[in-house]
């Protein structure tokens, strides 16, 4: 029987050299993809909330 820990190394390097992994412009077209979509819901969340919370001061008020 062989140590839990190398048959654990040898099943994921097994399973590493399996993966599809992205190119680079792949990669970086993924990244750019997320980062505009992240600031535009950021944007978003931030211009709702100072809205709400300028209808909220005025209910309040």
């Amino acid at each position: 029987m062989r140590n839990p820990i190398t048959t654990y190394i040898t099943e994921v390097k097994s399973e590493v050299s399996k993966v599809s992994w992205p190119t680079k412009k792949e990669t970086i077209r993924l990244t750019v993809i997320v980062v505009v979509v992240s600031a535009i819901v950021a944007t978003y969340l931030g211009a709702l909330d100072f809205l709400l919370s300028a209808i909220l001061k005025l209910v309040l008020s």
